[in-house]
């Protein structure tokens, strides 16, 4: 064999052994998140559903459509861990660059899992999850054989007849918005073109959501962190308050046992229960304050409250930097390449404590728009309850998580939270090019997070203020309308 040949046949046997190795590593990754969404879902879930005590046909079907979305939820977990992977794997390429052992981590493998999640996202968004409801849903055709097969047939038809009508809207919603016959000719291209079109609408409402969202979360966290630690209280003496509820409880314990064996004493039972039960529960947060560490109680709310201000305070920072930007470079604009340069510059000013800066301020705004997005009268029915969620909801959790997660690498490249460029197809969205959405969004995302952050520190503090002073126990004055009718 010539020399030329054995080189040629080398480098088609490292390409291979590449990309098997590559295979295996996203295997492993996808088997990983699987399973750990398994143990979550399995803890939520509604166990009737899946016994097959009243009807195995219904609970075969049940689990067909757990495990759908089961997977569904490892590709969203996959989406939100998609950015933060591809950062700290380029400061540990630039960091060892001449390490044997992390030449696995390369640009290949990292576009490679950047394709695969938009692939499966697509798929889930697409078919899947509307696969799994129509499934649990169905009862198979009239006069048809009962049986699983039975169902798959009538949800098959009836998802092929939705397929057709949403792509039918989105076509003739594109053709409108590009009036040209190009645009009408690439339509025309399924997998190109069309695909990648309708999962670019649905990834725009997933940024405005998480721009909706994002802000309502990071001032329920404060909220959320309030209630979960020990609030230090200036000017309070926790024993007396203590002694005084405890006492106040044993009265209404009193006037309640007293009640029941007189029959002279006009009481309203009702009410003294509830006072009662209101009383007991305030004695318990005392007493639940008064043993709590001094350390825990003067040192961990403050930390916890200065870090959730830090966060917030540096998210807007970057993001009010970053419109300066959009109007002075063009090259500060969101855009995507198909070719991954890892370990060679770093994407961050500050070298690896902004890499990881980055990677904490991700995981936050995702945290906290998953906070808000539940927190929100909307969508507040959708929160899970431990072992009572049904199929149903499970599915729509899993359709809202991914919609959030799967924008989370736009969202975060729009507001200039990184410097990582999209990958693959996350790069081809039309409306990333429009400057005036990206301006308008950083414009959007820097005034709601300032307004609910200084509205939420100021209510904090003005309260924190009125309890010190003992303003709030002074009787409200009650005014008069001077009309007929009744007081005000």
């Amino acid at each position: 064999m010539a020399p030329v040949e054995q080189d040629a046949l080398a480098v088609r046997e490292q390409l291979f052994h590449e990309r098997v190795r590559e295979c295996i590593i996203c295997a492993l990754l996808f088997a990983s998140l699987y399973i750990l969404c398994h143990f979550v879902i399995t803890h939520f879930k509604k166990h009737t559903d899946f016994t097959a005590v009243h009807d195995d046909e219904d609970a075969a079907v049940n689990r067909i459509a757990l495990g759908l979305c089961t997977f569904t939820l490892a590709v969203a977990l996959g989406a939100v861990l998609l950015l933060p992977f591809s950062i700290i794997s380029n400061e540990v390429l630039l960091s060892f660059p001449q390490n044997y052992y992390i030449q696995w981590l390369n640009g290949s493998l990292i576009h490679g899992l950047w394709n695969l999640v938009f692939l499966f996202s697509n798929m889930s968004l697409v078919f899947l999850m509307p696969f799994a409801y129509f499934f649990t849903e169905s009862e198979g055709f009239a006069g048809s054989k009962k049986g699983i097969m039975a169902r798959v047939y009538e949800t098959s038809v009836v998802l092929l007849l939705l397929t057709l009508l949403v792509l039918g809207m989105v076509w003739v919603a594109s053709a409108i918005v590009g009036n040209d016959a190009a645009s009408r000719q690439s339509l025309y291209d399924l997998w190109e073109y069309y695909l990648p079109y309708l999962y670019s609408c649905i990834s725009l409402f997933g940024v405005l959501l998480l721009l909706l969202c994002t802000p309502f979360g990071l001032s329920t966290m404060f909220t959320v962190t309030g209630k979960l630690l020990v609030k230090p209280r200036l000017l309070e003496d926790l024993d007396e308050q203590l002694s005084c509820t405890r006492f106040e409880e044993a009265a209404v314990s009193h006037r309640i046992r007293s009640g029941k064996a007189s029959c002279w004493l006009n009481l309203d039972m009702e009410m003294l229960r509830e006072q009662f039960f209101a009383i007991r529960s305030k004695r318990r947060k005392l007493e639940l304050r008064h043993r709590a560490s001094p350390w825990q109680r003067n040192l961990g709310y403050p930390l916890a409250m200065l870090g959730l201000l830090a966060l917030t305070g540096i998210s807007v920072l970057i993001v009010c930097f970053h419109v300066l930007e959009l109007l002075l470079d063009d090259a500060a604009m969101p855009r995507g390449i198909q070719d991954a340069s890892l370990g060679q510059v770093s994407f961050s000013i500050f070298g690896s404590f902004g890499a990881a800066l980055q990677v904490v301020l991700i995981f936050y705004l995702m945290l906290s728009s998953v906070v808000g997005f539940y927190s929100s009268p909307l969508f507040t029915r959708l929160l899970p309850e431990r072992q009572g969620t049904p199929l149903t909801k499970i599915i729509g959790n899993c359709v809202s998580l991914l919609v959030l997660s799967s924008a989370l690498p736009v969202f975060s490249r729009t507001l200039g939270i990184t410097r990582f460029d999209l990958l693959g197809d996350f790069g081809r969205f039309n409306w990333l090019g429009n400057f005036y959405i990206v301006f308008l969004y950083n414009m959007g995302f820097a005034g709601l997070t300032t307004l609910c952050l200084v509205k939420r520190v100021s209510w904090a503090v003005q309260a924190e203020l009125i309890r010190a002073f003992g303003l709030h126990k002074l009787p409200l004055p009650v005014t008069r309308c001077r009309t007929r009718s009744k007081p005000c």
